[in-house]
């Protein structure tokens, strides 16, 4: 759980590899890294999230590369993140002294991280401070596949075997012999480092210190626009930070998680590149930081969302962060994954699925842009309508469905759901913009899918809505996103049932939830999975909107507890250990403890009221 002030603990690894609870994420809008309890850098795309990586040690640690700063003989360590920032101290305790490590991926003086434009200065910064005692420290420098050092312009210029075109070079206050090097430290003496990409400031001294005092400044000040004031209160604040360090700032996109191929579980095969934006989070994401007070993020989620439809005239589930294809799935046989479970796997196989929820994303984010004041052009409504009609022809028909099977397609009420969604806001949209003309029939036919959702989809023996329109299959916990897409009411008595059904069929233990049963709904890929942390999040709100408020906050604390000590949570949970697995740190988990704590929070109000 979020602990601010935590206590010092033991190193763990597991064939090698640290757990991902002790793995803390930085960034600048452009890209990310994991720095680990250890002082190493296993994870790093420069320049931005979802190019090849230039440490890789997270998915090999003996080949995948990795830059450490550590003293040697570590005994025990701990790290926090400054208050309010995305700036990381990580401290190491030897059994001659101590050190702090401060990490950071620069952001320029006096940045407005409201603003959509670069912030970042392509820069990452390291500070390492001897505390007390002696130690001898050590840092080595290691891009995958090996790379070459040369001195230039005060430092050192790298050359990374496998990324010939990205220029590489690191400088330091103290003399660099290389890619190797080691440094006796007493009480007081600094080590600082900082490795930068593209352009070569040859002309600014070595000032550690300044660059992360800047940084820390600029994340204060866009965390001055924060407001909440509900249950997990310090979560939620780092969730918030969480979800800006997975958005690019530029493009206003957001990234599902910042990783690839972290397996759920561990030594399985769902091992999947998360570095894209799906329309979907995107979605989510604007609706949970809009109701803490970031309408200047949400608003570049929407326009995102906007543009890469209408630039591409087509709704994919997912692009690439400037809104293109994202590209064709690929196995990378060199890389032993981590804890050694394989494939890893660059680029997403699912980019090109039928999902018929993505006109219901798309639509209903149409309709909160155009409620906010947006403008929606002609050209836009046009692409926008075609998409209703579009929704009106196909939600009976099979798809992949919001959990993205690879087996054959079925018709998932979910993804009916999101049609009559897509139908609902048009008709909403059609009725504000002066063109009502296709409205009634959108209308009609919303009205009939919500029909069908309640009646060919419940399953009277089961007492519950059904994963599949018709009423046959299992039950998914898709079903519990209904009420917060407005399509059932919480308290109305089938979903009341459906409620009750999903916790005692999916349930995992100590309120955890599996997507669906793959015994019940095959999904085209062998082997299981862990309990997937959003749904949980959604019983929440189920909770919340039938008035068992004590159930839900009891189980929206649990689930916070579930953090790590940095407040941070991958996609899922090994139910049979509490382990964090898969992609780290995911958006939406972090999505659910806000939207559900904000929903938890404003009903114990009107309960008081």
């Amino acid at each position: 759980m979020l602990d601010l002030d935590p206590p010092l603990r033991p190193l763990r690894r597991r064939g090698g590899f640290l757990p991902l609870e002790d793995l803390g994420l930085i960034g600048d809008g452009a890209t990310a890294a994991l720095v680990g309890l250890d002082g190493g850098i296993g994870w790093l795309c420069v320049p931005g999230f979802d190019a090849d990586p230039l440490f890789c040690g997270l998915l090999d640690h003996t080949d995948g590369g990795q830059f450490d700063v550590t003293p040697e003989d570590v005994v025990e360590a701990r790290q926090r993140y400054q208050p309010d920032t995305g700036v990381l101290e990580t401290e190491l305790r030897t059994a001659t002294g101590r050190v702090r490590l401060t990490d950071a991926l620069a952001l320029r003086s006096g940045a407005d991280l409201t603003d959509d434009a670069p912030a970042g200065r392509g820069e990452l910064v390291r500070l390492a401070e001897v505390l007390d005692g002696h130690v001898r420290l050590r840092v080595d420098v290691e891009p995958r596949g090996g790379g070459y050092a040369r001195p230039a312009f005060g430092g050192l210029e790298i050359e990374a075997a496998r990324r010939p075109g990205v220029r590489l070079h690191l400088r330091a206050n103290r003399p660099l012999q290389g890619l190797h090097n080691r440094y006796e430290l007493h009480r007081g003496d600094r080590v600082e480092l900082v490795l930068s990409w593209g352009r070569i400031h040859r002309h600014h001294r070595v000032d550690a210190e300044a660059s992360l005092r800047q940084t820390a400044a600029a994340w204060r000040r866009w965390m001055g626009g924060f407001g909440y004031d509900g249950p997990q209160e310090a979560m939620v604040r780092r969730s918030a930070i969480t979800l800006k360090l997975c958005d690019d700032w530029v493009n206003g996109s957001v990234v599902a998680a910042p990783t690839s191929s972290l397996p759920a579980p561990v030594g399985g095969v769902r091992n999947w590149d998360y570095r894209y934006a799906w329309v979907r989070d995107a979605a989510f994401a604007v609706f949970a930081m809009r109701r803490i007070g970031f309408g200047n993020e949400a608003d570049a989620f929407l326009g995102w969302i906007l543009d890469a439809f209408e630039q591409g005239r087509r709704s994919r589930i997912m692009y690439t962060l400037a809104g293109g294809p994202v590209p064709d799935e690929q196995v990378d046989t060199q890389l032993r994954g981590y804890r050694d479970s394989a494939p890893v796997r660059w680029g997403n196989g699912a980019a090109d699925q039928r999902q018929h929820d993505i006109y219901g994303e798309v639509l209903d984010c149409a309709d909160q842009w155009s409620r906010a004041g947006g403008e929606v052009e002609p050209t836009l409504w046009a692409g926008l309508a075609g998409l209703a009609d579009a929704a009106g022809r196909t939600w009976r028909q099979p798809d992949q469905g919001i959990w993205e099977v690879r087996s054959e397609g079925r018709a998932f009420t979910y993804s009916a759901a999101l049609c009559q969604v897509a139908l609902d806001r048009a008709a909403s949209m059609a009725d504000r913009l002066g063109v009502p003309d296709a409205a009634p029939r959108w209308r009609a036919t919303a009205g009939e899918i919500r029909r069908a959702i309640l009646e060919d989809a419940w399953n009277e023996q089961a007492q519950t809505i059904c994963e599949d329109l018709d009423g046959r299959g299992g039950v998914d916990a898709s079903l519990l996103a209904l009420p917060l897409r407005r399509v059932v009411a919480a308290d109305h008595p089938r979903m009341v049932a459906t409620t009750r059904a999903v916790t005692e069929r999916l349930g995992a233990g100590d309120g955890l939830l599996y997507r669906y049963r793959h015994d019940e709904s095959p999904d085209g890929i062998p082997g299981d999975e862990g309990a997937f942390l959003l749904c949980s999040f959604w019983l929440v709100e189920n909770l919340t909107g039938q008035g068992r408020l004590e159930e839900a906050e009891a189980l929206y604390t649990s689930l916070c507890e579930r953090a790590s000590p940095l407040g941070l949570l991958s996609e899922q949970v090994d139910p049979a250990g509490g382990e964090l697995v898969g992609n780290f740190p995911q958006a939406f988990s972090h999505i659910g403890v806000i939207a559900s704590g904000v929903t938890l929070a404003r009903a114990k109000e009107g309960a008081m009221a």
